[in-house]
């Protein structure tokens, strides 16, 4: 049947364009968040280092702590191991982590640390087994990468949190805000509800939204625009934070979420930390980070917060990628809530 036969079809069938759109949507746009299943006391967490090197000395403090919480853990192949800055060859790396997406006395995977290497080594991951007996994988910064990958290739969830080497050596000694952040893993593990909220903030767009949280590191979301990674945030709720760059490539990176149409179906936008490099004396952009997200989104209608607290900073909660979410605006400040 040709184009304008078929046309005819749909129209004497009483069928609109807009209910043909609705029932011709995208695969992945209609299939439904695979929820790994929550940890219990005895399940194991493998740790492993799909980018940066990390010592094994250095990820002691994050197995005591996950030990003390009930879980078994089992340090990875890749600790220790080094490739320059690199936690071994992308070779080690892969199997490293391939090994534990296999496991299925494996329940949850910590990437130990961020840095760079996971877009090494994304595309040479067989994920058919773990697709069967999803698992939670849990970082940020790097590990962005495979949050990415996992919502927009295999629609599983995942843990955007802190990773091994954020885990104080000695915990008596830690602030508040960092034994928090540090227990919220455990809760999001666990599968406990969780709210976080944030103070208000001059920038802030009130409003009230529902939907999908996908995000994290700007840099990295923006690298993956047009690879098999690049997110789909079409009706969700996106958050974002970054380091170590300048107000210029902030304002790059924001462009580029709006000119490849990221900003403009959202239900809402979470800007966490930015960590501004100084800017060169003479070479100053003259807008601050605030100021440059307000421009991108001001034909928008949606709910927005800044500083929310995640990002490289102690406060950086753990968030379920992939998952329903209500974010809500307001006066008194922001919150979002795991629904």
């Amino acid at each position: 049947m040709n184009r304008k036969h078929f046309l005819s079809f749909l129209a004497t069938a009483g069928v609109t364009m807009t209910t043909f759109k609705a029932w011709a949507k995208p695969a992945e746009l209609a299939k439904e968040i695979k929820i790994p299943p929550y940890l219990q006391p005895g399940d194991t967490i493998g740790i492993t280092s799909p980018a940066g090197y990390i010592t094994t000395e250095q990820v002691q403090p994050a197995v005591q702590l996950m030990e003390s919480w009930g879980f078994k853990v089992q340090i990875g192949n890749t600790i220790g191991k080094r490739d320059f800055s690199l936690g071994g060859t992308d070779d080690e790396r892969t199997a490293d982590l391939q090994q534990m997406l296999d496991d299925p006395n494996v329940k949850a995977i910590m990437c130990a640390r961020g840095g760079y290497g996971a877009v090494r080594i994304i595309d040479r991951i067989n994920f058919s087994r773990f697709k069967q007996q999803p698992k939670w994988v849990i970082g940020f910064s790097d590990i962005t990468v495979f949050h990415c990958h996992l919502n927009r290739k295999l629609n599983i969830a995942s843990i955007h949190s802190k990773m091994c080497n954020s885990f104080p050596s000695d915990w008596s000694l830690a602030e508040p805000v960092q034994i928090e952040t540090i227990l919220s893993i455990r809760q999001v593990l666990s599968g406990q509800d969780v709210k976080y909220t944030a103070p208000p903030v001059s920038g802030n767009r009130n409003g009230r939204a529902e939907g999908s949280l996908i995000g994290g590191n700007l840099s990295i979301i923006e690298t993956l625009a047009g690879s098999a990674s690049d997110i789909n945030t079409d009706g969700k709720i996106l958050f974002v934070e970054d380091t170590g760059e300048y107000l210029y490539s902030i304002d790059r990176m924001f462009w580029n979420l709006k000119r490849s149409g990221k900003l403009d179906k959202l239900k809402g936008l979470i800007v966490g930390g930015f960590k501004i490099k100084p800017e060169d004396p003479g070479d100053e952009f003259g807008r601050t980070a605030y100021e440059i997200v307000s421009e991108k989104i001001k034909e928008y209608d949606y709910p927005v917060c800044f500083d929310f607290p995640v990002g490289h900073q102690k406060n950086n909660f753990a968030l379920k990628c992939g998952t329903k979410h209500l974010l809500n605006v307001d006066a008194n400040g922001s919150s979002l809530v795991s629904i």
